[in-house]
């Protein structure tokens, strides 16, 4: 089946025995504590330059085991990097090597991506329910807390509730003109159905997710460092990519592969400037796999030539970019409310970085207000 957040739940405990593991962990879970005490760099700064290793799992192709290395491993170094009153320009080599090390395996940057933040960093409660808002919590956390397992959980839900959307999409694209009317219909039928269900739980955001704290306590941790005013120089892995600064964006839903599919299926174009170009870069954080899914949907598919022939067709196709317009407006609506809004009151308790660009570096109301109405004026 084609969806981007697996059936199967992430590893949450390492099944393979080895101390460099175990230390990983250990740390992980104890950032909201060494957050609080401000403990984060101390506790690093004195590890072995070893102590981190990846190479058991990588040599072993576990795949489940280095997407939650990579994960948790992430969550670390970011906290390293922004856990104090100034972000840190070096990182350890204990941190920076086995992150290398896992980008490599797993073909995007050393950074903390939205697959490692939200795909790969959920459980069900209960193992017998479906992925639900009750019933899916967070593998890993910065500083923890309703307001910040709310902020990815509603993501999590987000990509399962979108999956009829993505098979009914990649069955679309890869019809032609000996399909029937009906055909064309179911599936633009399911995608429609399936995106009310992400809007809903979408709308759900602000119920247990406070604006003020998502700026000053959840955004922080999960800046980049290109395009970043408090990183203009970039970040330095030791030891890694021969001591030079690297750059990279910071996680952001941009680096979600739902709506770039959904965009190539249903031939849903954004012009081509500056931002066209971001949004084409947030595919080099994505897992390879996801990035050619999106490449080959974008390619193939004629739905919307052979739809635009059609009455019945246009009005259900409409209807679905509907949808996706309505999620674009809202997710406008909450940068407006969650940064933009914050970023003008004064405030001693912590910082929301950035407040023209988004965590991943872009000027994102511009962007937001773009594709929202581009996608409104590619109606047929």
């Amino acid at each position: 089946m084609y969806r981007f957040l697996g059936k199967k739940e992430p590893l949450k405990i390492y099944k393979t025995q080895s101390k460099s593991l175990k230390k990983i962990s250990a740390v992980a879970s104890q950032l909201p504590k060494l957050l609080l005490t401000n403990q984060v760099q101390k506790t690093i700064d004195a590890l072995d330059k070893n102590d981190f290793s990846v190479q058991k799992i990588i040599k072993l192709n576990s795949k489940d085991e280095i997407n939650l290395a990579m994960s948790q491993i992430s969550f670390i170094a970011h906290a390293y990097i922004w856990g104090d009153s100034k972000p840190r320009q070096v990182l350890p080599e204990v941190i920076s090597k086995p992150w290398v090390d896992l980008s490599n395996y797993l073909g995007r940057p050393p950074i903390l991506s939205y697959a490692s933040y939200c795909l790969d960093n959920w459980y069900k409660i209960n193992p017998k329910k479906p992925i639900t808002l009750d019933n899916v919590a967070l593998i890993n956390n910065f500083l923890g807390g309703v307001d910040e397992d709310w902020f990815v959980t509603i993501h999590v839900c987000i990509e399962d509730a979108a999956g009829d959307a993505i098979e009914a999409a990649k069955k679309l694209s890869t019809m032609n003109r000996n399909n029937s009317l009906k055909d064309f219909l179911d599936e633009l039928k399911k995608i429609k159905k399936s995106l009310k269900n992400v809007n809903t739980i979408f709308s759900k955001m602000p119920e247990k997710c406070d604006p003020y704290v998502y700026y000053h306590r959840v955004r922080p941790y999960i800046f980049g460092t290109k395009d970043n005013p408090d990183l203009k120089k970039g970040l330095i892995y030791e030891n890694q990519f021969d001591n030079k600064p690297q750059f990279f964006r910071g996680e952001t839903g941009a680096q979600s592969s739902i709506i770039p599919f959904l965009d190539g299926a249903l031939g849903i174009y954004h012009s081509n400037d500056n931002l066209k170009h971001y949004l084409n870069e947030m595919r080099d954080y994505m897992p390879p796999k996801h990035r050619k899914m999106i490449e080959d949907v974008e390619k193939k598919s004629q739905a919307k030539n052979l739809i635009h022939k059609s009455k019945t067709l246009t009005h259900e196709y409409n209807l679905c970019l509907e949808e996706i317009r309505k999620f674009r407006a809202k997710h406008l609506e909450y940068a407006a409310s969650y940064i933009h809004k914050q970023a003008q009151m004064n405030s001693d308790v912590g910082t929301g970085g950035s407040t023209v660009r988004g965590t991943g570096g872009t000027p994102f109301m511009k962007y937001l207000k773009k594709h929202r109405d581009e996608t409104h004026n590619q109606k047929i």
